[in-house]
């Protein structure tokens, strides 16, 4: 079945290329470039934990971004306990830069996109653990910047300076199934870009594939810094939590390159 939906896709795709510049069809969307093609390919849009496109998961940019590159959406462990609204949040959050002007006085959010090289300016960190095998979340107090210090002040005298507790984490195992579920064969589009009076247009022709991605060379990713877990919080809407990666390194979580 995937070499079928392969040549299924590189056929539709093919005729996308020979369409030429493409009109932006979500103006004012940064996902635009992935909705627009999805438009193309008659591919309903999904939250769903199956690929997009038969066996076929598809990931569009647009060709000069340098954003991070969404591979899953994942909450963390224990699920029971809801650690982003009802830990993370309402503990470690700040006020929201639209509080009082956008939504209520009392908005907060954590917004956060961090690695495991080093720690955040807020003091949070992503740590591996071989031994557990798990992937989880930290928080440093010492590693507050000093930009932060009335937040600093307020996380002291409300939590204290521990660890997050319990600690934000993914198992190994739940990892590769979501890797073997949804991300076991990736079709990588970037699409070149161009604006006429105001208008966004995009042109697909740079086309990778990749299948089999390894939990090995995820978690070698993630602790060589360019996997990344992204927090997307606010008081009245949690927009979810992300494992995402540098554009440049996704051909290195999978086990075979295939030449569209």
């Amino acid at each position: 079945m995937r070499e079928k939906d392969l040549l299924l896709l590189r056929n539709k795709l093919e005729q996308i290329k020979k369409m030429g510049w493409v009109k932006n069809k979500r103006h004012g969307n940064a996902g635009g470039v992935g909705n627009t093609l999805e438009d193309l390919l008659e591919v309903a849009e999904n939250n769903l934990e199956i690929p997009d496109f038969g066996e076929w998961e598809l990931k569009c940019q647009r060709a000069n971004t340098k954003s991070l590159l969404t591979l899953l959406h994942f909450e963390p462990e224990p699920r029971e306990a809801r650690i982003v609204p009802q830990i993370l949040l309402p503990n470690y959050g700040w006020p929201h830069k639209g509080a009082g002007i956008k939504y209520s006085e009392n908005e907060r959010s954590f917004r956060q996109t961090i690695n495991a090289i080093g720690y955040s300016d807020r003091g949070f960190g992503v740590k591996v653990d071989h031994v557990m095998k798990r992937i989880y979340i930290t928080f440093d107090f010492g590693s507050i910047d000093g930009r932060h210090s009335q937040w600093r002040s307020v996380i002291k005298n409300t939590i204290g300076t521990s660890d997050i507790n319990p600690k934000p984490y993914w198992s190994f195992t739940e990892i590769e199934k979501k890797l073997n579920s949804k991300l076991n064969n990736l079709m990588y589009i970037r699409a070149e870009t161009k604006t006429v009076d105001g208008e966004e247009f995009f042109k697909y022709n740079k086309l990778e594939a990749y299948v089999d991605p390894t939990i090995n060379k995820f978690i070698d990713l993630v602790e060589a810094g360019d996997i990344f877990v992204d927090f997307d919080a606010r008081t009245g809407h949690n927009h979810g939590t992300k494992f995402r990666i540098r554009s440049v390194k996704a051909g290195e979580l999978y086990h075979e390159h295939i030449i569209v």
